[in-house]
């Protein structure tokens, strides 16, 4: 007697490619949100380090124009 289990279903599998698909697309989503969110955090990071090792000059004033 043959398994039904392992034979061919046209159903299961077109709902296997939609789960299939959607995970994907949350997959991808999750990516690149995790993405920005690490790219973020690094250039905060490096300002924060910039900020405290390689404080910024005072800026230099220009000078006002004198009336005529």
């Amino acid at each position: 007697m043959r398994n039904p289990w392992t034979s061919k279903n046209p159903f299961m599998s077109m709902w296997l490619s939609a789960a299939n698909k959607s995970a994907g697309t949350a997959r991808g989503i999750a990516a690149s949100s995790a993405k920005r969110q690490i790219a973020s955090a690094q250039a905060d990071a490096t300002r924060q380090f910039l900020e405290f090792w390689a404080p910024q000059a005072a800026t230099v004033r220009s000078r006002k124009k004198a009336r005529r």
